[in-house]
């Protein structure tokens, strides 16, 4: 399974109504050639590809370093094959903010019209919950996932694109997930990462080298609510990105270790978090024990369970067992087909000719008048 990360800013503006009109139009063009020309999964698997799903919505016409790229460009493509989607065998269900909560309803829904075998809408389902989850507490990069569209043909080719935001550096993150090959849904699902910046001490629970952290985290579940609840008395841990504590409590004696960055207090406040007060987290924990999750994935599948609990478990892991996670942030470089300078590597040629090649053709063999060909081209 390949999947992709993009990092933007946040765009706070709209859509003028004049440009989403145009864009659903050549939009619903490009769509056809493809679709025409290589198939409807081919589509999802370019759809999958974050350089190409970027290009495609610069070719659009929208801005392309926003993250209203990702939210608009979405709609405009939905909008575009409405009522063609059968004739074309591609779908795409879900969107931004309310209408993601539509994503599993719009799923079962063309399940049903489609007629699709028994179990394949609802296999589709799970995987476009357990891409929002996954990257949503697996990956604690501090983007809140907000727009989550899920993309899939009649025969049974899916992706999903789906973004988060980070209200505090006012930035937006896209994730990619293509069914090709797929195998795992937790262990190091990210291939194509695009973003300017990795962000420092991320935990990431999808990468290899978390695979111990992620066993324990089952095993201490499996021995039941008692004994994980007293590794979660025991262990209170105070963290933020400038600081990290954490206390050890024996027979009345404490002993505390305590990390501060050299950084300036007055601007950068330590946050608290203590894992033993809330209540919420001791239901799922309860939940957990009582159904005895075989695997990780079956785990993080469980209703209810979110970053916090994934945080919880993970760090009682690593502090008290040695299981340590992974905190390096998934991101690899920062640019679609890399730099003129070779940082943070070479332009990548082939990949970037293959790009324009592909979009050029959709353009040149789209029923758009000439202008309006011209135009696209151009961009």
């Amino acid at each position: 399974m390949r999947r992709g990360i993009a990092t933007f800013t946040l765009d706070t503006g709209h859509c003028p109504p004049w440009l989403f009109e145009r864009m659903v139009k050549l939009g619903r063009e490009m769509v056809r050639v493809l679709v025409a020309e290589h198939g409807p999964d081919e589509f999802i698997r370019r759809i999958a590809d974050p350089v190409w799903f970027q290009s495609l919505g610069t070719v659009l016409a929208f801005d392309w370093n926003a993250s209203g790229l990702t939210t608009i460009l979405t709609a405009a493509l939905k909008e575009a094959i409405r009522h063609e989607e059968k004739d074309l065998g591609l779908f795409i269900c879900g969107g931004k903010g309310k209408t993601s909560r539509k994503t599993p309803d719009e799923i079962l829904g063309w399940a049903e019209t489609l007629s699709l075998p028994d179990g394949s809408g609802s296999n589709l389902v799970y995987n476009s919950r357990m891409a929002a989850k996954v990257d949503n507490s697996l990956i604690q990069d501090g983007y809140q996932i907000y727009h989550h569209a899920f993309f899939f043909s009649r025969n049974g080719a899916w992706a999903v694109v789906q973004q988060g935001m980070n209200e505090a550096d006012a930035s937006a993150r896209r994730y990619h997930w293509f069914s090709e090959n797929a195998r795992d849904l937790i262990c190091e699902p990210h291939s194509g990462i695009i973003a300017p910046a990795r962000i420092e001490h991320t935990l990431n629970l999808t990468a290899r080298d978390s695979e111990s952290n992620r066993k324990l985290s089952v095993e201490l579940v499996d021995a039941g609510f008692n004994p994980v609840m007293k590794d979660i008395e025991i262990l209170r841990a105070h963290a933020s990105p400038l600081s990290k504590m954490v206390s050890l409590r024996h027979k009345g004696e404490q002993l505390t270790f305590l990390h501060l960055e050299n950084k300036e207090f007055a601007d950068h406040p330590v946050v608290q978090e203590d894992f033993s007060k809330s209540r919420y987290l001791e239901k799922i924990l309860r939940l957990l024990c009582d159904t005895r999750p075989k695997t990780y994935e079956q785990l993080i599948a469980t209703e209810g369970v979110g970053p916090k609990t994934v945080r919880a478990l993970s760090l009682v892991g690593e502090v008290i067992y040695g299981a340590k996670p992974s905190y390096e942030d998934p991101a690899r470089y920062s640019f679609a087909h890399g730099g003129k300078d070779a940082t943070p590597y070479p332009v990548d040629r082939t990949t970037y000719d293959q790009t324009i090649a592909t979009l050029a053709e959709a353009v040149r063999h789209s029923r758009m008048n000439a202008l309006d060909k011209d135009k696209a081209l151009q961009r």
